[in-house]
Parts: C-alpha cells; structure tokens; sequence
C-alpha cells in the first residue's frame, strides 16, 4: 500500500534540484523530526520518489520534508493515515474504519482550513499562511466532528476541511527540536 501510495504521490510532485541533492542520510533525519523519537526511530521512512530509505518495525511511515512545498513539512503517518492519503492523492474518499494519528511537528506549508485542494488564499476558504506543528486525528464516524471547534485561531484543536470527505482534527503540539547528534544514534541503518 505504502508503494502504491507514493507511485500516485510522484506523478504529481515535481522535484526542485536542490530536492534531487538531499541525500538519504538528510531524508531521513528530515522524516524523523516530523514525529516524536519513540515512533520515529522504528517507523519506516520513505522518500517523495516511491523509494524505502529505512524498513520500519511498528506500523508507522514517515516522510522527509516535501521539496515543492514552502517550509518544512514532513510528516509521519499510522496505517489509517497512510490510507486516508493514498486516497486524498487519488482525489478518493477514504474509507477510515478506526482512529488514526498523523504527525506533522516541524508544521505545515500554507493552507485552507476550509478546502482540500486550494489553488491559493480565497475570501471564503479561511486560508492559514503559518500552519504550527501539530498533531492530526482521524475519527472513524464523521458525526464525531460535530460541536468540534473549527477556528484553527482559537488557540486549540480544530477541525480542518469540515463537510469534506478528508475532514481531520489538528491539534496544535510542540515544535520538535532537531538533534542531529541525536537522530544519527536513532538511525538503524
């Protein structure tokens, strides 16, 4: 699955030189910092281009920086995240049956909170110019994000893309701190 997810991922990506430059080694240390180091030093670790750089023992997948995106964003996703993004990328709805977490802790690029596919900032798609590292949730019923806030200003958890099929919960968490002596000891090569 997590193949066939990055094989649709790719077509649509397009590299930037400085992007094709990064080494495996930066890949990795990129993907690491996106979650917390327990999930990140046994997750599998993979790049924009379909390929494993690191076999993962416990179910989590993360993903370096994306390199046609402003800021640092990568991501580390569980199995019902994995599957929620192969579907987002296909322009599917997702079929999530049970709770799923998703790490972003370096933030995220410019966003709508309101529209999935934003081609840029709309009067009416309540558009974040700075998106905070933050914790994202899945929930397998979509009447669970009724009553939730959806104010990604409030100052807490808000739920992003409401009345679409990829609705989530984000939660704002802390920035994790890069420790590259720290990340070369969590590496199993």
């Amino acid at each position: 699955m997590q193949r066939q997810l990055l094989f649709t991922l790719c077509f649509c990506i397009a590299l930037s030189p400085a992007a094709l430059a990064q080494t495996d080694i930066d890949m990795i240390h990129s993907a690491m910092s996106a979650a917390l180091p327990t999930i990140a030093a046994h997750a599998t670790i993979m790049d924009w281009e379909n390929n494993v750089l690191r076999e993962g023992t416990n179910g989590w997948t993360c993903f370096p920086d994306m390199p046609h995106m402003d800021g640092e964003n990568p991501m580390c996703l569980d199995e019902q995240w994995v599957r929620w993004l192969n579907a987002y990328v296909k322009q599917e709805a997702p079929d999530i049956d049970a709770f799923g977490l998703g790490y972003m802790l370096q933030g995220d690029a410019p966003q709508s909170n309101t529209d999935p596919y934003p081609e840029g900032p709309t009067a009416d798609n309540e558009w974040m110019e700075k998106v905070e590292p933050h914790v994202m949730l899945l929930l397998p019923d979509p009447e669970m994000y009724e009553g939730m806030p959806v104010d990604p200003e409030s100052g807490g958890a808000c739920v992003m893309w409401r009345d679409t099929p990829f609705v989530h919960v984000m939660i704002p968490a802390p920035r994790r701190q890069r420790d590259a002596d720290a990340e070369k000891r969590e590496i199993d090569y």
